[in-house]
């Protein structure tokens, strides 16, 4: 069966300030099926966040395939391009820092559907169901307020309303909840499963925290350096790595809750 997203010999390198070149990813390569949970795990620097920008097509690989439903994004139209992206939605980490401060939440909420051409009485029914959805309610009161009206929660209340409106095939959630409280942050996990759920989406939650990762996700794809080190269902991954990165990653968990 053909996976729903495909990552191939994925490359990206950056310039530094001193103008070399920066490896960021290193021939990265896994799939996630229709209905999966895959978890993107590793530290800092590991590469994750780059890989979230090229699977929602904000950073085109230098070398590798994306492909979504079978077909690689990379050598598409412009236009093609944006019909594909309407498969996979980005969650940012930064709730402060991801809304546009001068949009009324109905218009953030809304875009995804503006962008595709949707009418604006149907991107208004739509971005009112959206916020129902993720219980920001009643939702007319908070679709007419601005993201400074709001707390760190309901902002990324707003980014997952704004992630589902268009019912994507995937969701990519990078660090979604790394700037919340823990009573938040679990609030938040619980409602995306949920409409996981509901609307039969796909998931890649980039984390670096392995105790959300193991609650939260079906497999694992371990990033050290740019590289893929080790990809395997949670539970295996986590109760016997195989990897000396994975396992120091592991052991360090352990030793914290110790």
């Amino acid at each position: 069966m053909t996976p729903l997203l495909e990552l191939a010999g994925i490359s990206v390198a950056y310039r530094s300030t001193a103008g070399r070149s920066v490896s960021a990813l290193d021939d990265v390569s896994f799939t996630l099926a229709a209905g999966e949970t895959v978890g993107l795990v590793g530290g800092s620097g590991a590469g994750k966040s780059t890989v979230a920008h090229v699977v929602a097509g904000l950073r085109r690989p230098d070398r590798g395939a994306v492909r979504i439903d079978g077909q690689d994004q990379v050598g598409l139209t412009r236009r093609q391009r944006a019909a594909g992206r309407q498969r996979v939605h980005l969650v940012f980490q930064d709730p402060y820092t991801s809304l546009a401060p001068y949009l009324r939440v109905a218009a953030i909420v809304a875009e995804p559907l503006a962008i595709a051409g949707v009418a604006e009485a149907e991107r208004s029914r739509r971005a009112l169901d959206a916020l129902a959805e993720v219980a920001l309610e009643p939702a007319q009161s908070f679709a007419a307020r601005y993201p400074h009206q709001l707390s760190g929660g309901e902002r990324q209340r707003v980014a997952l309303a704004r992630a589902i409106v268009q019912r994507p095939a995937l969701v990519v959630a990078d660090e979604p909840t790394a700037m919340l409280d823990g009573s938040v942050r679990a609030d938040l996990l619980s409602m995306l499963s949920r409409l996981q759920a509901v609307h039969a989406m796909s998931c890649l939650f980039i984390t670096h925290d392995l105790a959300l990762a193991e609650a939260s996700c079906d497999r694992l794809v371990v990033l050290s350096g740019g590289r893929v080190v080790e990809t395997g269902p949670t539970h295996d991954v986590l109760q016997r790595p195989a990897h000396p990165y994975t396992a120091a990653l592991v052991g360090a968990v352990r030793r914290l809750h110790a």
